[in-house]
């Protein structure tokens, strides 16, 4: 294919394609049921050493790829946590790959820098954060997009780290790199995402792990006694990752409670608010975010619950120069004539090359306007409050977990095995896709409302898929 007039056809044909998946994803079963291994007997072991059409290739996506893909826009997907799709969101991702920038710098493609700060400044904007989080002329803050949270966590340890390891020095300079850094601890919880944890593998801080109440929530209390023994091995307390949406549950930490304990302990506080994180654009759950002004850096991800395409993480910071100078190198060849005077989004991330990521986000929030996004997410809640009436009124399961968004944790009123036995049958029956979890060594069940697509039938029929799976179980109980 060296033509654009070859591209032409073919891409005409991708979108047909593509549109009849949609179309027609409820056909397919939500989790692949190939076999690890399955795809080596049905590819060469060498590439062809001659081009192929497209009409070949094209008949190897239904034969090859699509039995060994999990459908995760199918309505009956109900797992981990969706991930956004839109028709708005595929043709900003069509038109960055058309173009092929490179974007590291602002004169490597200034529209692709300038662009990403806009649409930044909109959704932070429209989720309710401080005016010091946006970029503007008087303002140190500022947003960036990168690939996904596991880097919008990363990113905000890291500049802690470096701010705190600069200000040691500061008051001893005859401490070096390496004698501050086994002082330094951070703090999550036993809630936190695993990326969380990988974050501290990483930068090589020690991460304490802090536990949470009743409702899965780190509380002030817990977190000042933890800084206090600390301090008093001789350790500095540097960083906190609060959860706004934990993965398991969904539980919200107490910003309010720990965000002036950050303040007074002059330690970085940041937010994952990867799932929950876009739903403030509504403002009747924006009262989660109350406590948001002590906070150092935020971070949602528009790819779960805004209708943008994988992959999309939004990082605010409060003072963009913790960032930028944390893991700044600035090679000559990468230096421009408006060194210091623009955005050069590579000091915002550890790789160096950047794709057009805002188009995408660009487009969805001009197609879609605020009002239908925020009816997105409230129908989203209505569905997920649906499965929960019906949980509800089956005396065989209890929720688990308070339903703020479009979460359910529920279970049998069962031990664990029985919890997980039934997961094991609702997976196998291949007819729904969801998955469990084990919160402070209980066995739940969850329920996640995921594509847009989804809708009150699709409930009423997973709902029937359990109770079926639950049928012989429940009878086990019920005799005991």
């Amino acid at each position: 294919m060296a033509t654009s007039e070859e591209f032409n056809v073919a891409g005409k044909d991708m979108v047909d394609y593509i549109c009849n998946y949609h179309d027609n994803i409820e056909e397919r079963p939500p989790l692949s049921q190939v076999c690890p291994g399955y795809l080596k007997d049905l590819i060469p072991s060498e590439a062809p050493e001659k081009p192929e059409s497209w009409d070949d290739v094209k008949k190897d996506i239904e034969r090859v790829i699509m039995p060994g893909v999990t459908h995760w826009q199918s309505p009956h997907f109900h797992a981990y946590f969706g991930t956004g799709h839109s028709f708005p969101s595929l043709l900003g991702d069509m038109l960055s790959g058309g173009i092929g920038c490179v974007a590291f710098s602002w004169m490597a493609s200034p529209a692709c820098t300038e662009l990403e700060t806009i649409v930044m400044n909109w959704l932070g904007k429209m989720i309710g954060l401080p005016e010091t989080f946006l970029a503007g002329e008087d303002s140190l803050g500022g947003g960036a997009i990168l690939g996904s949270a596991s880097e919008s966590v990363l990113m905000p340890l890291l500049a802690a780290k470096m701010k705190m390891i600069r200000k040691q020095q500061e008051l001893n300079p005859d401490l070096d790199h390496y004698d501050i850094l086994p002082k330094l601890v951070a703090y999550s919880t036993d809630q936190s995402h695993s990326c969380v944890a990988k974050a501290a593998m990483i930068s090589s801080v020690r991460m304490r792990v802090l536990p949470t109440d009743e409702r899965n929530a780190l509380r002030g209390d817990t977190l000042i006694e933890a800084m206090r023994k600390d301090r008093k091995k001789g350790l500095i307390p540097t960083f906190v990752c609060a959860t706004l949406g934990t993965t398991d549950s969904l539980a919200f930490d107490q910003i309010s409670e720990i965000g002036p304990v950050c303040k007074d302990a002059n330690v970085w506080l940041h937010i994952d608010a990867a799932y929950a994180g876009c739903a403030f654009i509504c403002p009747e759950f924006r009262y989660l975010l109350n406590g948001i002004e002590y906070a150092s850096s935020f971070n949602a991800s528009p790819m779960k619950l805004l209708r943008v395409n994988f992959d999309l993480s939004a990082l605010w910071v409060r003072d963009k120069r913790d960032i930028t100078g944390a893991i700044n190198v600035d090679q000559p060849i990468l230096q421009q004539d408006h060194q210091g005077l623009v955005e050069d989004y590579r000091h915002w991330q550890i790789p160096l090359g950047r794709r057009f990521r805002s188009l995408k986000l660009w487009f969805v929030l001009r197609m879609f306007g605020v009002k239908n996004l925020q009816e997105h997410i409230r129908y989203q809640v209505k569905l997920a409050k649906e499965f929960e009436a019906l949980v509800l009124a089956d005396p065989r399961f209890t929720i688990e977990a308070e339903v703020i968004l479009g979460l359910v944790c529920f279970g049998l009123k069962g031990p664990n095995e029985q919890n997980k036995e039934l997961i094991d049958k609702i997976i196998k029956s291949g007819k729904i896709y969801m998955t469990g979890t084990y919160v402070k060594g209980k066995f739940l069940l969850r329920f996640v409302v995921c594509p847009a697509t989804t809708d009150s039938s699709h409930i009423i029929y997973a709902w029937q898929v359990i109770q079926d799976c639950a049928d012989g179980i429940s009878t086990a109980i019920n005799g005991n």
